[in-house]
């Protein structure tokens, strides 16, 4: 790098000049070209001169001597040349001296230039040194926070590329397990298949070695019986003649026994339309009914129900909208129950506001409204209970404040349950012939059965029915202010057991074993307290059904289908449940 020095304004050595024309170090004017040397000489002392605006060291005199003397004529020297004269010759040693002091002489300025020039160099290798030390440190700043910036960004990548590499190892862990997954999988399926085989293998094995076997028997047989066909042929005739001695013999005991059987029902039969017509009196005197009159009374309110008030209210366009505006309030009301007294109550009060309003209703539309009440409490039981069995009690709560306090619900109620659930809740075989003689399609039949279709599966219809014979059970057994209707009050518990064990044809059923469960798990308890030896001869019954046989035959409660017997046995397990309660108090 190179560096320019200013030049100070310091002071210089003044050179003095003369006045007159540049010196010709007294050479003479007419001093002519022929002499080489003498030229030459000359030439390089004129231009030694003009180069440099040195002093004149002649003196005066010698310059005034030099004038004055006279030019005279050229002297040849030995060599040829010629010689100069006197004046020149001290000319041109006065030139010669004044060369040699202006070789030797030390010029003040030259010396303050160099000193100068020096100083300068100096302050420039100073201050190229300072701003190289600051370059180099302002260099390492910007190093350092290139290294700083460079070393942070170098750790956010890692810790990305760590955080990635950590996401990568999880989704590589992740799917090396469902990939174990998949391979413990296809080598179970594998293994299950290789299993399969050798079970089909040594199925195979066995059915051939059966065959074989099979085979060797029928051929020993065959042997056997060509041995003793003479034998057998003999016996045939005596066996054909028992045979038939024995036929004409059971034909007869057949038929004798079905003659006794026939006698005795019809018998039994007799007794019991006696029975009921000597007792008719007395039940209408203690308002009790039988199972027909019960589901006489169903049948015939369910068609008043039907042909009547809702037949008007849905023809009528503004009472079938006030209709469904209530019903739509009713809903959601029976939707919120929970087991808990103030809302019971609130529930039980705001429904009944509801279906009377002031002005009250007109009397087909409140007859519509109680319809659909039925309808939203057993549609709560069929979908609640069958769930959790404890929430039949707030229900069974609600319908109880219900009953007592609308008037018509009881009958409307009753006839909507039986509509539901059919003839469970009286209980009553649903003949193929309605109360009022009218035969009743197949279409109807299953209606009246309480299916929704013929397509409901058995399953879901004893859950369903169970659901709702669940909160019927708990309204017979709860307290209330004024006596309910007959059909729910405590006794109908009574009456229910006594109808369902005198009717074998609902006991074979595999619904009843379900129902009757919930019934005891809901009242078995407490009826054992209220009936005491009586109830335990009715368990004793109920319990001979579903352990040995319906009334000393091998036909069990239930049937033999899945359901029932699953229901059987939690109807056994119940009542030991019950008695030993008993015993333990006792």
């Amino acid at each position: 790098m190179r560096f320019s020095v200013p030049r100070s304004l310091s002071p210089s050595p003044e050179r003095r000049r003369p006045a007159t024309q540049r010196s010709m170090f007294g050479v003479p004017q007419d001093y002519s070209d022929d002499d080489d040397d003498s030229s030459n000489v000359s030439d390089g002392e004129s231009i030694a001169s003009s180069s440099t605006d040195s002093f004149v060291y002649s003196s005066p005199q010698r310059r005034q001597q030099s004038r004055s003397q006279p030019t005279s004529p050229l002297q040849t020297s030995k060599s040829g040349r010629p010689s100069l004269s006197i004046p020149d010759q001290y000319l041109m040693e006065d030139v010669t001296a004044s060369i040699r002091l202006r070789v030797k002489h030390r010029d003040p300025y030259e010396d303050w230039e160099n000193k100068t020039r020096k100083d300068a160099f100096v302050s420039a290798r100073h201050n190229q040194s300072l701003t190289r030390s600051q370059l180099i440190q302002t260099q390492q700043t910007s190093h350092s926070k290139e290294q700083n910036r460079l070393a942070a960004i170098h750790n956010r990548q890692m810790q990305e590329v760590s955080a990635m590499m950590s996401k990568f190892k999880l989704a590589q862990q992740t799917e090396e397990q469902r990939m174990r997954e998949i391979w413990k999988g296809r080598d179970k399926l594998l293994w299950d298949r290789v299993e399969s085989v050798i079970k089909v293998e040594e199925e195979k094995l066995k059915v051939r070695l059966e065959e074989e076997r099979r085979k060797r028997e029928e051929e020993e047989k065959k042997k056997r019986e060509a041995e003793e066909q003479k034998r057998i042929e003999e016996e045939k005739k005596k066996q054909h003649a028992e045979k038939l001695r024995l036929e004409a013999e059971a034909r007869l005991k057949e038929k004798e026994r079905e003659r006794l059987e026939k006698e005795r029902q019809e018998q039994m039969e007799r007794e019991r339309v006696a029975q009921a017509k000597a007792e008719e009196k007395e039940r209408k005197a203690l308002g009790m009914t039988t199972a027909e009159d019960d589901w006489k009374r169903a049948r015939e309110g369910l068609k008043k129900l039907k042909v009547g008030p809702m037949k008007i209210v849905k023809s009528n366009k503004e009472w079938k909208s006030r209709w469904s505006a209530a019903r739509r309030q009713i809903t959601p009301k029976i939707g919120q129950l929970t087991n808990d007294a103030p809302t019971i109550n609130r529930v039980s009060q705001q429904i009944v506001e509801i279906c009377r309003p002031s002005p009250p209703y007109p009397e087909e539309i409140y007859y519509a409204i109680l319809s659909s009440l039925s309808k939203a409490i057993l549609n709560q039981a069929e979908t609640e209970v069958t769930a959790e069995k404890r929430s039949a009690i707030p229900l069974a709560q609600v319908t109880v404040n219900l009953l007592w306090s609308l008037d018509s619900f009881p009958d409307i109620f009753w006839t909507k349950l039986c509509q539901r659930t059919g003839g469970w809740p009286v209980p009553y075989v649903v003949a193929s012939t309605d109360y009022d003689g009218t035969t009743l399609t197949e279409e109807a039949r299953v209606k009246a059965l309480g299916y929704k279709s013929k397509e409901e599966p058995l399953s879901e219809y004893i859950s369903r029915v169970s659901g709702i014979m669940r909160v019927y059970f708990h309204i017979l057994f709860l307290e209330t202010p004024k006596p309910l209707d007959p059909a729910f009050r405590t006794t109908r518990f009574w009456i229910y057991f006594s109808r369902i064990l005198s009717q074998p044809n609902l006991l074979q059923s595999p619904v009843a074993p379900q129902i009757l469960y919930a019934a005891l798990d809901v009242g078995g308890s407490q009826a054992l307290h209220i009936w005491g030896m009586q109830w335990e001869k009715l368990l004793a019954l109920l319990y001979d059904g579903v352990t040995v046989g319906i009334y000393g035959t091998d036909k069990l409660v239930g049937g033999t289908s899945g359901e029932g017997t699953a229901a059987r046995v939690r109807v056994q397990l119940e009542i030991e449940r019950i008695m030993s309660g008993a015993i333990n108090q006792g």
